[in-house]
């Protein structure tokens, strides 16, 4: 190992203080409004290399957190989560058109949606996120302009389609067409970026429940996204989030919508099959 090198990784040791005296393997339960059970807790698959037991970030909270997300009348979310409302009904675009007009029942039409982006998408020949589904529906059927891809709208959007899955297990394909784009966001999480030299494994997997300074490490897990970010105040989607990792890397990062963030979002959201979908979830 180089000198520089060395010096990056005693760097990194040096603010990995300590594993959380509230770790992530208690037995925390996150039941929302007193009825809706997550699985917070699962095995993962056989294709998941080096982690066999993966967590929600809801594990990785504290209890004045935690509790944020136990009733939704206290989930800071709840604001995007109407605005998005309001998007949904809202006609826009040269077709007269709104979500609802090809959508009318909100719960049924979406409900398992958000549990099985991103996907194949046939049509397109490509996987396709959420986000991207979202826009595809707006500028083919509605004949509006697309929404920046990580910007409040589409967060709020997001949000709303993602609610009615709550409590499904996601469930993303990897096989079939899906599967080189699998491998391609497999490879980046690995990777390491920047000046740091930091993978997304070296944090959410090699060190996941211990402490950088003060934040404590989770495993990276998306079943929550979007989140309201405390840190920043507002609605965050994954690849926003993505974004911010990877500048925190101290490299050039991809741009939202990008094929290496999809394929990225993928396999992320691959290692978390099984846990339930909670968005909108609290986050620090």
């Amino acid at each position: 190992m180089t000198t520089t090198k060395l010096l990056k990784t005693a760097g990194l040791v040096a603010v990995l203080a300590y594993a959380s005296s509230a770790s992530a393997q208690d037995d925390s339960q996150l039941v929302i409004n007193g009825e809706i059970e997550m699985i917070t807790e699962v095995a993962t698959q056989d294709y998941i290399g080096g982690l066999k037991t993966a967590y929600s970030g809801w594990r990785f909270r504290n209890s004045d957190m935690q509790a944020m997300q136990l009733d939704d009348f206290e989930n800071p979310a709840a604001i995007a989560v109407d605005e998005g409302l309001a998007s949904w009904s809202k006609v826009d675009g040269s077709e007269g058109k709104s979500c609802a007009s090809c959508h009318e029942d909100l719960e049924a039409s979406m409900a398992g949606v958000r549990a099985v982006y991103p996907k194949w998408n046939e049509e397109a020949g490509a996987v396709m996120t959420l986000a991207s589904q979202i826009n595809n529906c707006r500028t083919e059927q509605m004949g509006a302009e697309a929404w920046k891809y990580d910007g409040t709208e589409m967060t709020g959007m997001e949000a709303v389609i993602s609610l009615q899955s709550r409590g499904m297990p996601v469930n993303v394909a990897v096989d079939g067409p899906a599967h080189d784009a699998w491998l391609k966001g497999e490879e980046i999480y690995y990777t390491r970026y920047g000046q740091l030299e930091l993978s997304c494994a070296n944090c959410h997997e090699d060190n996941a429940d211990n402490y950088i300074r003060a934040d404590h490490l989770s495993q990276g897990q998306i079943n929550g996204f979007p989140a309201f970010r405390l840190k920043t105040g507002g609605l965050v989607q994954v690849q926003n989030r993505f974004k911010g990792c990877i500048r925190d890397t101290r490299a050039e990062t991809f741009k939202p919508g990008s094929e290496e963030f999809v394929a990225l979002e993928l396999y992320v959201a691959s290692r978390g099959n099984g846990l339930s979908v909670e968005a909108p979830s609290v986050r620090p």
